[in-house]
């Protein structure tokens, strides 16, 4: 799997192209949120990006993030239900037209120079190419688990 920046027009056009095929029926291939959460979910780590969401570094992410970081830019697609932080998890029932909404206007204002300089709470600093590579891989996954 080639992993796409995400600060380039035709990469995210792409994404934004990929969300438009989702309906609120739209059923996971694996995973435990519906399409809805789904959306609201990637808005979070998305906005630790964009320093919308502020998280501090976890003990575990001061101990191993940098270990692991690579995971999260490499070329190898995320496993299928991965672990989640509690943060970002997300239980209670959401607006299909909303949290599209949102993550569609999220995803045209991730360019670099908005990207913060706060470190990742897991990995730790991340270079603005790191982040573009991340959230575009794990938007892709989960634009893959509901089929788009």
């Amino acid at each position: 799997m080639e992993v796409k920046n995400l600060f380039e027009p035709v990469v995210k056009q792409d994404i934004l192209d990929r969300l438009n095929k989702l309906s609120p029926e739209t059923k996971a291939e694996w995973g435990k949120m519906n399409v809805a959460q789904m959306m609201a979910h990637c808005q979070m780590p998305m906005g630790v990006g964009l320093g919308v969401h502020k998280i501090p570094r976890s003990f575990v992410g001061r101990l191993f993030g940098s270990l692991i970081k690579p995971i999260i830019y490499n070329d190898k697609p995320f496993k299928k239900s991965l672990p989640t932080d509690k943060s970002f998890i997300m239980a209670d029932p959401k607006d299909f037209a909303k949290e599209k909404e949102k993550l569609s206007s999220m995803i045209r204002e991730f360019k670099e120079e908005n990207i913060t300089d706060s470190p990742h709470p897991l990995f730790g600093k991340l270079t603005k190419e790191q982040w573009s590579k991340a959230t575009w891989k794990h938007l892709d996954h989960h634009l893959r688990q509901f089929g788009a």
